[in-house]
């Protein structure tokens, strides 16, 4: 997992109906307008690979905290501070980077992969990347990933269901719904060009953060893991917080070769190595 500590981390807010509500964060985007109803509400960095310089770090008006590494394939840590944390089951990219003239010119998904965005539920934190890195092991990304042939329609990733699960006392809950990723609200070409105009576009205004000014401090990196936005919780997840001893399970699997009772299986087997699947498991320490 070491080897994402040069890449851009970003996430996506608000790109599957019902989340944020689900999540109660539709008040922290209230004074946030989109081009459309659907479209997400903006996006938010979770890690910042700052070059060791310390005219970077003074250009830096990012918290501190956003600059240590979270990612983990195997653990998530919960923060000292007693608050609730909910597991957020989503697909990541891993995304090539290109700039024209200093600016961010164009994002080539190369990569996905099942993805935790793992967050603190609390009210009143003025940026929404306040819930999204309290330090190491605070998020998670499989080691299982898939080569992205086009991120357009007929692509492989049409073929792709996500589902997650939380193993608690031997036991496995459904804690996201099982959904095609078609499902997001934006996705391929129309995903991808909000993603580039929002990097480069976005302001500091309320939960968002302006990234371009980020980039510039960051040396501009040349790849990025963007998390395209949680998916909805079932009754279960929306009400569960995680605790010392969970295991948190996200699964990408290939309609064409799993189906959902053949993945619950594999997992209540703790069989997590499979053809066509990216399974992310992480201990709750």
């Amino acid at each position: 997992m070491a080897k994402y500590k040069k890449f851009l981390g970003l996430g996506i807010a608000g790109n599957f109906a019902l989340h944020l509500a689900q999540a109660g964060e539709l008040e922290d985007f209230k004074d946030v307008i989109t081009a459309e109803e659907a479209a997400p509400k903006g996006m938010f960095p979770f890690y910042l690979p700052l070059p060791n310089k310390p005219e970077n770090a003074a250009n830096l008006t990012a918290k501190k905290i956003l600059t240590t590494y979270p990612l983990s394939a195997d653990n998530i840590y919960l923060p000292k501070e007693a608050v609730n944390v909910q597991a957020e089951p989503e697909v990541g990219l891993v995304c090539d980077l290109e700039y024209t003239a200093g600016k961010l010119s164009k994002i080539t998904p190369t990569y996905f992969g099942a993805y935790n965005d793992c967050s603190i539920r609390v009210a009143g934190a003025s940026k929404i990347s306040d819930k999204k890195n309290w330090g190491e092991n605070s998020k998670g990304f499989s080691n299982q990933l898939i080569a992205i042939d086009k991120f357009e329609d007929g692509g492989v990733m049409d073929n792709y269901s996500i589902c997650s699960f939380l193993r608690r006392d031997g036991e496995l809950h459904a804690y996201g719904e099982n959904v095609e990723l078609n499902g997001y609200s934006y996705f391929y070409e129309k995903l991808n060009d909000w993603m580039l105009n929002q990097i480069t576009t976005q302001e500091d205004f309320g939960p968002l953060e302006a990234l371009e000014e980020y980039i510039v401090a960051c040396d501009y990196p040349k790849e990025a893991i963007i998390s395209i936005g949680a998916t909805r919780y079932t009754e279960y997840g929306e009400k569960t917080f995680l605790k010392h001893g969970d295991e948190v399970l996200v699964v990408l699997y290939n309609r064409n070769i799993s189906s959902l009772d053949n993945v619950v299986k594999s997992l209540q087997e703790h069989h997590y190595v499979q053809d066509g699947m990216s399974v992310l498991a992480q201990k709750v320490i």
